[in-house]
């Protein structure tokens, strides 16, 4: 596979990865230009190949869903750790990468010859980037980590759902995306210093530490003030009004964020902006309950595309509760790149969740965006290539 074009072009990750959090990671890294070598054990490949329904494609070639969500741009090879040709190919493609990403237990790497001490010795310039579920240190490092088991962990269940009886999950594997954008990041990071030492380093983030980082105002709400939060369902803890409210026809939501903002939506809604249980954010946060019914008694008298006009009209940040298939039929979705097709040779065209960041010429405003997604590969395609590619690589430095 050619080089594409992206700002990381010319960069080789190595994927050893498997499940989310590192393939997604792997996979930011795709979408920025770099080549992506995914290993996976042979004949089965990575877990998530599995994972389903839904399943797509032929039914000799059924196809998971999951794994589509996280392995675009990436070549396949199939290599066994525990068979001497594994040990040299992985040997070979670890001298020739820039980037080795990996989410094993800590110690297996280790116990398979390839510690980080080794990876070093084979290429001083390699960049490791290990994402493990609780870290690699401390009393419960050596934890297996799944996205829900570290979304209770660390917290995040305590601070979402209806109410403090229902700790409820995020609905996407939150805890294994965000580690995969830090591990991302920290390679990254991890590139430009190499720039200027000429070595490689570590690079270690788990969804403990990822889950944790993103607690924002709700861990500073207790670590500095002491007050435990708890769930409130689809408002927010501290902003009122700003949540999701029923309307003639069903939900919409408003956010309310600032004194000046107030006056013009409680206007609108025929309150009295002046009313003492509601005349300052504190107050409307301590009155909560009785400003959502009497908001709630007026919304219900016309439709919700009706109101989202006119709060809209009047500056409020407000907006539709979408479902996923309507966000992938919305044109401003798109437009943001939100939705990316690629050809997948079992599936045909197909489209999947796109990329977040969007590179620009400041001149011409040009895109700088990695030039044509490669469909997430079949177990073990890239085989021959990859082998091909290497061959070639060691033939012209011995010349």
């Amino acid at each position: 596979m050619a080089d594409p074009d992206g700002p990381l072009s010319g960069t080789v990750v190595l994927d050893l990865s498997r499940a989310l959090a590192g393939p997604h990671a792997a996979m930011l890294l795709g979408d920025l230009g770099a080549r992506v070598i995914k290993v996976e054990q042979p004949g089965r490949g990575d877990d998530t190949r599995g994972w389903g329904p839904p399943f797509a494609g032929p039914e000799d070639e059924r196809t998971s869903t999951y794994f589509l969500s996280c392995n675009r741009n990436k070549e396949s090879v199939e290599l066994d750790l525990k068979d001497p040709s594994g040990v040299e190919l992985l040997t070979r493609l670890v001298r020739v990468s820039d980037i080795l990403v990996e989410n094993f237990r800590p110690g297996v790497l280790d116990r398979r010859g390839f510690g980080a001490e080794r990876l070093h010795e084979l290429n001083s310039r390699l960049i490791i980037c290990s994402i493990t579920g609780f870290g690699h240190d401390g009393p419960e490092g050596g934890r297996a980590g799944y996205d829900q088991i570290a979304q209770g962990e660390a917290g995040l269940m305590s601070v979402t759902g209806p109410d403090p009886q229902t700790p409820t999950k995020v609905g996407v594997p939150i805890g294994d995306l965000l580690a995969g954008m830090n591990a991302a990041q920290g390679a990254l990071a991890a590139l430009y210093e190499r720039m200027r030492t000429g070595r490689g380093t570590v690079v270690r983030t788990s969804l403990l530490s990822a889950l944790i980082g993103v607690h924002a105002f709700q861990g500073t709400r207790w670590s500095v003030a002491g007050d435990r939060p708890e769930p409130i369902g689809n408002h927010h803890p501290s902003i009122a009004p700003y949540g999701a409210y029923t309307c003639g026809d069903g939900m919409l939501q408003v956010a309310v964020a600032s004194e000046e903002q107030w006056r013009r939506f409680a206007v609108l809604l025929g309150l009295d902006p002046d009313d003492t249980r509601f005349g300052s954010n504190a107050a409307r946060v301590d009155n909560r309950t009785a400003l959502n019914a009497e908001m709630e008694n007026v919304l219900a008298t016309d439709t919700r595309d009706s109101w989202l006009d006119r709060i809209s009209a009047i500056g409020i940040p407000c907006g539709a509760i979408r479902s996923i298939d309507q966000v992938y039929q919305w044109e401003q979705a798109r437009a943001q790149g939100g939705v990316l097709s690629v050809r997948h040779p079992a599936l045909g065209d197909i489209e999947l969740p796109g990329s977040a960041l969007r590179l620009e010429d400041p001149a011409s405003g040009a895109s700088r965006n990695r030039v044509g997604h490669q469909p997430p590969p079949r177990l073990g395609e890239h085989n021959d290539s990859v082998r091909a590619w290497l061959a070639g690589l060691e033939e012209t430095a011995a010349s």
